[in-house]
């Protein structure tokens, strides 16, 4: 087996890698298809979500055949494990998939293996005496922390805040009112401080952002003219870069947002809510670290990466 696809959807969007052993990466796409949405309030798929997702997954089959993929491997997060009526997700991805590969369909998968993938992908590119690593995902639906060295996992968790999840909650106006924001702010701080009972930020060195909230980010606060994957990876952004960033995000409207060329259309209206989560975060990070660490490294590599290395396995 030389070529393989990993296929991650979550809450927001649904992305594809598609690796080969020899050739390395030969292709990463991602589509917003907003499969999460309404999830939080009605525990059901909508079917115009489905119906979304299915055409990009469709897209992305079609890809994986061209490209002569031998094996895949879908996961689904946070929003496939509260929707009542996830067989339809499922039905649908087994047809899809099994043109790839007979029998294969998304996989519901827990949050701490969510979290070890996303550690084992994050971290793939770092120097290895930045350790020990707290790589934090923060998707649509839930936010992964996982403290570790190599294989060394001291700690992982999964925790119920994404900025989909946030959005739809609490910061609903465009943009989010001072009262949205603050209660927000109360829901995020007992969703870390929850995380910090199980995992030991205190220890890590080095904390590493994945996913689309941190790279957006990382391309405002480097004053990126596009998105530029390589510029963004492993690049490192101070928390006081961090927080000019996220405190004019929260202050704009999604339209004002998408006057900026790196923001995608899919990602400006819930990235206020990710910039408040960010924002939480440092100063959470600031008191477990005792002010020693004041910066994220930015990781373009992630869930997919993990899941490609163990297929590769």
């Amino acid at each position: 087996m030389t070529r393989v696809a990993a296929v991650d959807c979550g809450t927001n969007s649904i992305r594809l890698l598609i690796h080969d052993s020899s050739a390395g990466e030969i292709c990463r796409e991602m589509t917003i298809v907003r499969l999460g949405e309404g999830v939080d309030a009605t525990g059901r798929f909508h079917p115009d979500a489905i119906t979304r997702t299915r055409d990009a997954l469709a897209t992305f089959v079609e890809r994986m055949s061209s490209e002569g993929v031998e094996a895949v491997r879908m996961v689904a997060t946070s929003a496939t494990r509260d929707a009542a009526n996830r067989d339809d997700f499922f039905d649908m991805t087994r047809e899809l998939l099994g043109r790839i590969q007979p029998g294969a369909v998304a996989e519901v998968i827990s949050g701490e293996e969510e979290a070890a993938l996303s550690f084992r992908g994050a971290t793939t590119d770092l120097d290895t005496a930045r350790g020990p690593f707290c790589v934090i995902d923060l998707g649509g639906g839930s936010t992964e922390f996982i403290v570790g060295t190599g294989a060394d996992i001291l700690g992982a968790h999964s925790t119920q805040m994404g900025c989909v999840r946030i959005t739809e909650r609490f910061m609903r106006t465009d943009p989010p009112t001072e009262k949205e924001t603050a209660a927000a702010r109360d829901y995020i701080d007992a969703q870390i401080a929850t995380a910090i009972g199980t995992v030991p930020l205190g220890q890590a060195a080095t904390f590493v952002g994945c996913a689309g909230t941190f790279t957006t980010l990382s391309a405002l606060a480097q004053g990126l003219e596009s998105y530029d994957p390589e510029a963004i990876h492993c690049s490192e952004i101070t928390f006081d870069d961090m927080r000019d960033v996220t405190a004019t995000l929260r202050a704009q409207t999604a339209a004002q947002r998408l006057e900026n060329p790196v923001m995608h259309a899919g990602r400006a209206d819930v990235i206020g809510s990710g910039a408040a989560v960010v924002e939480q975060l440092m100063a959470a990070i600031e008191r477990e670290t005792s002010g020693t660490v004041s910066s994220f490294v930015i990781s373009e590599k992630d869930i997919l990466d993990g899941i490609v290395a163990g297929l590769l396995d």
